[in-house]
């Protein structure tokens, strides 16, 4: 099976720098969906890719830890928990349980999505975070957040398509 996954909107090439951003960074997320549709809760949970812990479900919990992170922890300096990860288990969005559900991933990803792009809506590029990272203690841009989550979905974009093709044999652009 192959797509070409034509549902995702596709970045404007001539935008002005902030849609151009937007347009990236909502294709690499419209992506991340497209390379888990039509495949089954215990497909979303393989881990295929000995000795790799990674599944199509902890890369969209991941995915929804690393929006809540910089967009509204280092972008608005919000005090939120961790989704998944705890002191014990720092790769918590990776390990999961059988309670744990891909409609559950899935919804807190999307909410995730939403929550960041509210957060980024009415800030410039030029606008520093209100918090510092927590590894090295720098604030950043706006733009150096929409960069760097943009190469973060580009990374782990790359993943899924490696998954989804070992999966079921779907690949795609």
């Amino acid at each position: 099976m192959t797509s070409n996954g034509s549902h995702r909107p596709e970045p404007s090439t001539t935008a002005g720098e902030r849609e151009m951003l937007d347009g990236w960074l909502d294709y690499h997320r419209s992506t991340l969906a497209w390379k888990c549709e039509g495949l089954s809760e215990e497909q979303l949970r393989l881990t295929p890719l000995a000795p790799s812990a990674l599944s199509l479900m902890g890369l969209v919990r991941h995915m929804a830890e690393v929006e809540r992170y910089w967009f509204r922890e280092i972008g608005l300096g919000a005090d939120l928990p961790d989704l998944y990860s705890t002191r014990e288990n720092r790769d918590g969005d990776f390990h999961f349980t059988d309670a744990d559900t891909w409609a559950d991933a899935e919804q807190v990803w999307r909410t995730e999505v939403e929550l960041a792009r509210q957060a980024a809506a009415d800030r410039s590029l030029d606008a520093v975070s209100d918090a510092g990272s927590h590894h090295r203690g720098e604030v950043f841009s706006l733009r150096w957040v929409y960069t760097h989550m943009i190469e973060e979905y580009a990374r782990h974009n790359g993943h899924a398509d490696l998954l989804r093709e070992h999966i079921d044999g779907a690949t795609g652009e």
